[in-house]
Parts: C-alpha cells; sequence; structure tokens
C-alpha cells in the first residue's frame, strides 16, 4: 500500500468529517433520534440516486455524485456510532464528543482498509464506480436482512462490518473522483 493511497484517505475522510462537524454545529445531533433502519434508508436514498445517475447520465438537482458519496459515509458513521452508544444516551451530544466518535469510527475504517489493502493489493482502484454503488447497495439490502432477522446472523458479518465496507467504498469512489477516473 503506497503513502498515496493514505493520504488519499485522510483527505477524502477530512472533507467528509468537515461537512458532518459543521452540520453538527448547525443541527446538533438530531440524527440521535435515527434507528437503524432510517439511517439505512438515508444511506439507500443516496446511493440509489448515485445509481440513477450513473445509468441516466445526468442529474436535475444540483448536489453531484461527490456529494452524495460524502454524505454515505458521513450516515454509515452515524450508523456505527448510533450502534455504539446505548440508547438512553443522551439525544443532544457535544460537538467535542461527536468529533471524538467520529476520529474513532474514522481510525477503525482506516486500519481495515490498510489490512484490506495489504491483502488484496489494492484491487479497489481497478474497479469502476458503478461497483462501489452496487456493492454499497449490496450491504445496505445485507442489512435490513440482518434487522429482519431480528440482529441475529448464523455465520456472517453484522451490521457495523457493513458499515466500514460502505465507508471505505465511498471513500474509494471519492479518491478516484478526486483523480478524475469517475464521474464528479
Amino acid at each position: 500500500m503506497t503513502t498515496t493511497t493514505n493520504q488519499q484517505y485522510d483527505q477524502a475522510v477530512s472533507t467528509c468529517s468537515d461537512i458532518f462537524l459543521k452540520k453538527t454545529v448547525d443541527y446538533g445531533t438530531s440524527w440521535r433520534v435515527l434507528r437503524t433502519i432510517s439511517v439505512v434508508d438515508q444511506i439507500y436514498i443516496k446511493a440509489k440516486r448515485i445509481r440513477t445517475i450513473q445509468e441516466n447520465g445526468n442529474r436535475a438537482v444540483a448536489d453531484d455524485i461527490s456529494s452524495e458519496f460524502k454524505g454515505i459515509v458521513n450516515y454509515s458513521i452515524i450508523g456505527i456510532i448510533q450502534c455504539s452508544l446505548p440508547t438512553s444516551e443522551a439525544e443532544d451530544l457535544p460537538v467535542e464528543q461527536v468529533a471524538s466518535l467520529y476520529s474513532t469510527v474514522v481510525a477503525d475504517a482506516r486500519q481495515l482498509m490498510q489490512s484490506k489493502n495489504h491483502d488484496y493489493g489494492e484491487a479497489w482502484r481497478d474497479m469502476s464506480q458503478e461497483s462501489y454503488t452496487d456493492l454499497i447497495l449490496s450491504k445496505l439490502l445485507r442489512i435490513r436482512q440482518i434487522l429482519a432477522n431480528s440482529g441475529r446472523t448464523l455465520i456472517s458479518e453484522g451490521i457495523e462490518a457493513n458499515y466500514y465496507d460502505i465507508i471505505n467504498y465511498a471513500l474509494f469512489a471519492l479518491i478516484m473522483i478526486g483523480e478524475g477516473r469517475h464521474l464528479s
């Protein structure tokens, strides 16, 4: 794995984090009321919009594909944070606590990316943006099925593992967009 990958990853995370923390200042942690299925649906809406734009080749709303991938990263991080906090935790969290939780999730996602890159040789660099979108949609369907199974799995990874994969797919797409190799 190259230093460039780590730098690109960190840059993509930085843009997502900046948006997330500014929205936290603007809106507080209103997302604390979202249940897992609601977080999944928010990510689904964004991924479905990306797929529609990819298939149609145009968009009617100003937000570009890059903005949608950033939203997917941030909602996935919300999903992981929600899984880690008890429902009894206050809905309004201080920005400093949110920033710390965000950083912890990102560090775990980055470590996962590095481990997988070691084993897979950065195969993601040869993938299409369409594949990232389809994989994200597939992971969302997996989470929905896990929820339908009351959160139980027999041999499969759980909800959080799927969120981590979604984070990394979306960050890979942002890196490729930054390189000018995918639609923005």
